[in-house]
């Protein structure tokens, strides 16, 4: 998933990764992979995000509940979009990454999958990924990438599915990371699967979600990719459309491990996580580091000992 535009708040995205980019456990400047743990395989553990807010929260939750489990955790976070980190997982330089199953797969790991479902996806994952990666347990919290358009352009051409864009979709402008004019899960599946050809795609940032948002609802832009756990829909009575195409399949939040970074102890305090995360889990978060400009570590701390998962 192009975990997309999420946020709304001036400068939340820049404050979060501000907060976030810091490193914590490694004061030695040497290799993190080198520093001896409970819940690393030979190593520390290192925990990553990308180069949204969502991501960065998700990675404050792994980071906090391994080091509740006495792990010894270096956070490095905002990496960037999936094409910078994945490589970075899969050669160990990253131990841990907040994954979305449905976009690893597709974007990643088989391009050409046509798996829907949950369980389908993490099927395809388990036999197509490299052998230094595992997926561990999916949670029920899923965050998908959507076509999203303003109330005023739901309204004018009665929009209700994607599919009620193809006779408009050349006059209306489409806005989201730049990724997504390449992906499967974006541009290129809503032509071959609806046969959809906007008027224009305006690449953003993912740092530059509140600029999105802002167009969005001035009209500048009809149409934005964003994510649906993203507070801004209801606050601005965006209209998410239906995908019965599934051109966005299951995008449950996942880790992505490098397998022999990660010993019983550590696998054990992610699948926790999984155990208890959900949807509603999510956007209550979400909406408090966005809409409230809470710290995405103080946020996760609070859900971790309200889940009985953290001090």
């Amino acid at each position: 998933m192009i975990r997309i535009v999420r946020g709304a708040a001036v400068g939340v995205a820049v404050a979060l990764a501000l907060t976030a980019c810091g490193s914590s456990g490694d004061k030695s400047g040497g290799n993190p992979l080198d520093q001896k743990s409970s819940g690393g395989g030979s190593g520390g553990v290192v925990v990553g995000s990308a180069n949204f807010p969502e991501s960065q929260l998700l990675g404050e939750v792994y980071a906090q509940a391994l080091e509740a489990k006495g792990v010894k955790v270096t956070k490095k976070f905002n990496i960037g979009s999936r094409e910078v980190y994945y490589d970075q997982v899969k050669s160990g330089g990253i131990t841990v990454m907040p994954e979305y199953n449905g976009a690893l797969l597709t974007t990643s790991v088989d391009k050409t999958s046509k798996a829907v479902t949950t369980d389908e996806v993490n099927a395809a994952l388990k036999a197509k990924l490299p052998a230094s990666l595992e997926v561990l347990d999916s949670s029920k919290a899923e965050d998908k990438d959507s076509v999203t358009v303003n109330s005023q352009t739901a309204a004018k051409y009665h929009l209700k599915s994607i599919a009620d864009l193809k006779p408009v979709a050349g006059q209306l402008t489409i806005g989201g990371p730049s990724e997504f004019k390449t992906r499967e899960q974006g541009l290129v599946g809503l032509e071959s699967k609806y046969g959809l050809k906007f008027k224009k795609f305006q690449p953003f940032d993912a740092n530059a979600q509140t600029t999105l948002v802002k167009l969005l609802k001035s009209d500048s832009i009809q149409a934005a990719d964003l994510f649906t756990t993203d507070p801004t829909i209801a606050a601005n009575k965006f209209v998410v459309l239906e995908d019965p195409q599934n051109v966005f399949s299951a995008q449950n939040v996942t880790p992505l491990v490098y397998k022999s970074g990660l010993n019983d102890t550590g696998v054990a305090a992610l699948n926790a996580v999984s155990a208890k995360l959900t949807t509603a889990d999510l956007l209550a978060m979400m909406t408090k580091v966005v809409g409230d400009k809470q710290d995405a570590s103080t946020v996760a701390k609070d859900w971790l000992k309200q889940a009985g998962l953290g001090g």
